[in-house]
This record gives structure tokens, sequence and C-alpha cells, in this order.
């Protein structure tokens, strides 16, 4: 089995491998992509396959290091075959075979992944898929989970209207976009309630440099505390658990 560490409550903690077809995915939806494999565990292999030398990958230059992914190297070697997907699926097979991870997040809407993923899946794997709508019908029914990447969109420009009209500070919007995206990762209940303790660990895996100390505040709680705009935080009777949640817009 895969050396894991263990959650605040105590639980193995799953992880997962992100592999990204960059000729098939957007590289401005890399934050957000991360976010929701990490729903599922921690993205301790992060890869993203593509022909580096070529004009369309420009636009995950600049992403790769803010998010400790590493690229590989595929050169289109004829017109019309796709390189990158069989050095993806070759890689991934290795990974299984390695027993590295529990799960594997495959980003593409391409249908050549469809085996992929259901080997992955018979190998007892948790397999979730990120692509376009337009994804074929058998990559999708294929993976255990399947995430469109137009919803992600979506909840990416409702982040930038809600920091728009609340004027904050790129460092703040910041703050409080990793806060609330990592109570969803933490298992948020259905009223939207978290252990802060397993925030904690999902803001670590968002941003490894995390620290409340750099924003003024001794505790996590402290700093929750002090954004009572964004967010509810309370400590549950009898208990010395303390849940947070995001609040509701009005």
């Amino acid at each position: 089995m895969p050396t894991t560490s263990e959650t605040p409550n105590g639980s193995r903690e799953k992880r997962i491998a992100i592999l990204i077809d960059g000729d098939n995915a957007q590289a401005s939806l890399i934050e957000q992509i991360v976010v929701e494999s990490s729903r599922y565990g921690n993205a301790t292999i992060r890869r993203i396959y593509g022909d580096w030398t070529s004009n369309s990958m420009k636009s995950w230059k600049d992403t790769l290091n803010s998010y400790a992914f590493q690229p590989f190297q595929q050169f289109s070697y004829s017109v019309g075959k796709n390189a990158t997907d069989s050095a993806m699926i070759i890689d991934a097979m290795d990974i299984l075979h390695s027993n590295q991870v529990d799960g594997f997040c495959l980003v593409s809407s391409d249908s050549d992944y469809t085996r992929l993923a259901t080997r992955l899946r018979e190998s007892g794997k948790l397999v979730v898929g990120i692509g376009k709508n337009l994804t074929p019908r058998a990559f999708v029914s294929a993976c255990d989970v399947f995430i469109y990447t137009e919803n992600l969109e979506q909840r990416e420009r409702q982040k930038r209207q809600q920091a728009a009209r609340q004027q904050m500070s790129k460092e703040e919007q910041a703050l409080i976009d990793n806060i609330g995206d990592a109570i969803e990762m933490a298992g948020a209940d259905d009223d939207g309630w978290a252990r802060l303790s397993e925030v904690g660990t999902a803001l670590r895996r968002i941003d490894p440099g995390f620290d409340p100390r750099s924003y003024g505040a001794k505790q996590l709680a402290t700093l929750v505390r002090a954004k009572k705009n964004y967010f509810d935080i309370k400590k549950l009777p009898g208990k010395s658990t303390i849940v947070i949640r995001a609040r509701e817009e009005d």
C-alpha cells in the first residue's frame, strides 16, 4: 500500500495523481483543477504533458511553478497523431503499477483516455475526470466522477465578481478564495459546516506556505474570526471541535 499520512481526525489521507493533457485543457483553470482534485486526496503527483516547443503550450508555462506541476515534453512526430495521449497513458500505468497513489485525476476532453480510465478503475483506483461539456460520453462514464470545466469557469467568474463588488485587494481576495475552497475540500456538510482543523489541512494543500501569522493572526481561528463578513465560525456544544462555513451573499 502507498505510504499515507493521517488527517487531524485520525483518518487515512488518500493520495491523488493529477495528470493533465496540456494540448487539451485550459491553463486558466489550473487553480480550480487543483482544488477539485484535492477534494479526493492530497495531490502528491502533478504532471502536465505536451509539446512545450509549440505556441499552444505558452499559457501553461507561467502556472507550473506556482502549482508545483512537472512538465513532460512530448514532441509531435507526425501530423494528426497525438503523442501526448500515449505519453500520459504510459505514465499513468507506471504510476498504477508502482502503487504510489489511491486515485487519479485525468484532465482532458479526449475520448482516447476512456480505456485508461476503465483500466484504473478495474485496479481499484478512484478516477476523477475533468473536461469540457463536449467530452464524449464514453470517457465521462468511465470515470467515478466527472467535472465539467464550464462549471469551474462559472465559479471563477463569480469569485471575481464578488471581489469586485467588495473591493478586495488581490491578497485579500486570494485569502478569502483559498479559505472558501478549503472548506469545500474539507468535506462541508449539507449546511456548509466543516471542521476547522481539516480546513487548515486543506489550506496547506492549496498553499504549502500558508501561515496565519502572515496575516497577523496567531491561529487560523483568530484569522477566520477577523473575516466575519465572509465566514461563520462556532464551537460545537459540549465539544472542543470548532467548525466553519462560508457566509452566503445577501
